[in-house]
């Protein structure tokens, strides 16, 4: 079985950043299309199939109801179609240079778990907290428990040979507008979760925001955070390019894209997951995914990596500060650490600002200060107040729309340049047309 963990080494080694796209389509035969596009498109890409929404709700009748109708769903149903089928969809297309990874979002991912090992696919995504709390009205505790199982089953494939990756999201949640200390902790606590489950290849996510000298601080965080956490580990860090309100020029967006690219290369990531010039408009193409991947990829190419983007460093850094002080608190409530999750929610020691999850305190609150950067303007109970200190007012309606437009108008309103740079591939000639249409 393909080693999602070694493929990310072996490019890491090479000084190659790993693209990877959001793709999951319905029809079995585009899906297979969208992934032999992908797989020739950088040096380093790893494939993605992401599961439809009634699938990661457990609605499997209604994913066949659509199927039978020929509705499009947005996302491949993994448990809805018969392993045959999905064998085709693979056939000949995951390897050493290539791992799949199954993307869904489900606070039951059991049934996907399964789906995918079927496969002979051994990486997936997700987390107890970040993909409960952003999604739907799951109670924490049964998310918990249902990833405790999920991580289980995967860790199982070890014992057939496998190395099973999982990675968190926990570094997305909500995708704007959460201080990164938070999200680093997130990240680092689900991870430390998947490791106490018994896996031991591991991604710890962060979403790019709003001021990169703070995205820089909260991905060398993150790497010391797993380096203490996770010694006896095959970790890396991913970075997904800005999940909030996307630039509607293509200038804008591919300038972002390209900050991303240069973001993880200077702060030590090795996976970025991409985002295309159709984002504010539509689910993007096969094609426009794969062009995706040619710009991250040539901007992290010509993008130089300091000499201390390993995380090891202990130079003075806010966002570990306040992330180390997230992380210890919730580990000291209780041995097991499902129920420490639980209970750092229950006393809102952890408290995601503007997510209106039942289980969320919801007394936390953040904003853009002048500097661009996005710090707390209300800690409510979160145990951070030796090392960081709430300022500014509470947001008005206005000033949330200012705050949730911010990247989108900074890229929009920056001059286009005079002439972009010339296709390097010999298919971005023939989808120019696709990305000056949207």
């Amino acid at each position: 079985m393909t080693s999602f963990g070694r493929f990310v080494a072996a490019a890491r080694a090479r000084g190659a950043l790993v693209v990877q796209p959001r793709m999951g389509f319905s029809d079995p035969a585009r899906m297979r299309a969208g992934l032999l596009a992908t797989k020739g498109a950088a040096d380093a890409v790893a494939g993605t199939l992401t599961i439809d929404s009634y699938t990661r709700v457990g609605d499997e009748p209604a994913a066949v109801r659509a199927l039978n109708a020929d509705v499009p769903l947005n996302g491949y149903p993994i448990t809805s179609y018969s392993p045959l089928t999905s064998h085709w969809v693979l056939d000949g297309i995951p390897g050493p240079d290539f791992p799949v990874q199954v993307r869904h979002g489900s606070a039951s991912p059991q049934r996907i778990v399964s789906a995918l090992a079927r496969l002979g696919l051994t990486a997936t995504e997700g987390g107890p907290i970040s993909y409960c709390l952003p999604y739907g009205r799951t109670p924490l505790v049964d998310s918990v428990r249902n990833w405790q199982q999920a991580c289980e089953q995967l860790a199982a494939l070890r014992d057939i040979g496998a190395a099973p990756h999982l990675e968190s999201f926990g570094g997305c949640m909500l995708g704007q507008l959460c201080p990164p200390g938070l999200l680093v902790a997130i990240s680092a606590l689900e991870a430390l979760f998947f490791h106490r489950a018994g896996l031991r290849s591991i991604s710890l996510s962060y979403t790019q925001q709003t001021n990169p000298t703070q995205d820089r601080q909260a991905v060398r965080a993150l790497r010391r955070l797993a380096a203490e956490l996770l010694p006896d580990t095959d970790w890396h860090v991913v970075l997904y390019t800005y999940m909030g309100v996307y630039p509607r020029t293509p200038h804008g967006a591919r300038a972002l894209l390209e900050r991303s690219a240069e973001l993880a290369v200077r702060a030590g990531a090795d996976r970025l997951i991409v985002k295309t010039a159709a984002e504010a408009h539509r689910i993007p193409t096969v094609a426009e995914n794969t062009h995706a991947l040619r710009i991250a990829a040539r901007a992290a190419a010509r993008t130089t990596a300091p000499a201390r983007a390993d995380g090891h460093d202990r130079t003075d850094n806010p966002v570990y500060a306040e992330a180390r002080a997230l992380v210890d608190a919730v580990l000291d409530l209780d041995a097991d650490l499902g129920k420490a999750l639980l209970a750092a929610f229950e006393h809102g020691y952890l408290d995601v600002p503007f997510c209106l999850h039942p289980d969320n305190a919801g007394r936390t609150r953040s904003h853009i200060d002048a500097a661009g950067r996005i710090t707390w303007s209300d800690i409510g109970a979160l145990p951070i107040g030796r090392v960081s200190a709430p300022r500014g007012a509470r947001l008005t309606a206005g000033g949330l729309y200012d705050a949730l437009t911010y990247v989108q108008r900074r890229y929009d309103e920056a001059p286009a340049p005079r002439s972009a740079p010339g296709p390097q591939h010999p298919a971005d000639d023939e989808h120019a047309h696709d990305l000056l249409e949207v």
